[in-house]
């Protein structure tokens, strides 16, 4: 593994960056990157689907949301896609991963994420891939009269030929949603992004086209890209991320989602990453065309959202912090 010196590793940090929403996302982490990690020796690289028969429109990120991300130091490399697009926009985070550096390591992050601390803190094994454990039990949807956890999770390992027993958590009861090995796909890592990205393709378009008959009743749209990747993760001899990659979600970075999110339930110390990272006026200038970052950061409306809710005693459902935050008319996406 290379390091510039005993204790610092060298990778790469992917994310996607396309027209609107996501380009300005990006510039939020890159700005954060830049203000949390100076000296980060690895390659920004944002990954920018190019325009095509699977897009309606061009994808392509706005010249000053362009040239804001290279100030920051970000290459930004194009790809082409070919499974997915526009009718499955989340497909951008497999499709990409085949344009990055062959054989470097990386680290994937969601464009909705802060770096908010020092990621040379994080004891990552390239050689043993994971992923975002910040998740809710989303999929499968369990039917009356349909199969259980156990059947739809086996019946996915068996059409890929992988083991499924020894992806048991065995502390969490049979048909418990956390007994099955599933992530969030908002941070994940690995040794070399297109033998990741060729085999998470591979899997995806089999389970979307040729999936088990598990999987009839099940909805894969937004879901795809999340169930195949604990198979792909496992595959390469990875699992569940131990207790060194604590700061992901943690200390070290922030998977906010969306900004009246960010300020309902993040740390102080998230928000204050985001506000002085995003203050300068070329920042500004560009960050204000979008309508979340305007109202919510630098019109203040997100100190009223923080006010709303008590960090230590957040609503245990995402959707009640939603739904709370609607009826103060300060949800904005």
């Amino acid at each position: 593994m290379t390091a510039t010196n005993a204790t610092q590793q060298v990778f790469n940090l992917l994310c996607i960056g396309q027209a609107g929403r996501l380009g300005y996302e990006a510039v939020v982490l890159a700005a954060t990157l830049r203000a949390t990690n100076p000296d980060f020796p690895g390659r920004l690289i944002v990954l920018e689907p190019q325009p095509g028969p699977r897009w309606t429109g061009d994808p392509r990120l706005a010249a000053p949301v362009r040239g804001l991300l290279e100030s920051f130091g970000a290459e930004i490399l194009p790809f082409e896609n070919h499974a997915f697009g526009e009718s499955y926009p989340y497909g951008n985070k497999i499709e990409g991963l085949l344009a990055a550096p062959e054989g470097e390591p990386f680290l994937f992050l969601d464009t909705d994420t802060l770096v908010t601390g020092p990621l040379a803190s994080i004891a990552f094994d390239f050689d043993r891939p994971s992923a975002s454990m910040r998740r809710e039990g989303t999929w499968p949807v369990i039917e009356l009269y349909g199969p259980g956890y156990g059947e739809i999770w086996k019946s996915l390992y068996d059409r890929f030929g992988l083991d499924y027993a020894s992806t048991l958590d065995l502390t969490q009861p049979d048909e418990h949603w956390e007994r099955y090995l599933y992530f969030n796909a908002g941070w994940f890592f690995y040794r070399c992004p297109r033998a990741f990205g060729r085999r998470l393709l591979d899997y995806a378009i089999a389970i979307r086209d040729d999936g088990p008959e598990t999987l009839i009743c099940q909805s894969l749209d937004p879901w795809l890209d999340q169930v195949a990747l604990p198979l792909v993760i496992h595959s390469f001899g990875g699992g569940r991320p131990g207790p060194e990659l604590a700061g992901l979600d943690g200390d070290v970075t922030c998977h906010y989602r969306l900004f009246p999110l960010l300020y309902a339930r993040e740390s102080d110390r998230a928000v204050a990453v985001l506000e002085e990272a995003i203050a300068p006026n070329p920042v500004k200038k560009v960050l204000k065309e979008y309508e979340p970052i305007k109202k919510i950061v630098y019109q203040r409306k997100g100190a009223k959202i923080r006010a709303m809710f008590d960090r230590d005693d957040l609503p245990r459902r995402e959707q009640v912090i939603r739904n709370t935050i609607k009826r103060a008319n300060l949800w904005l996406r």
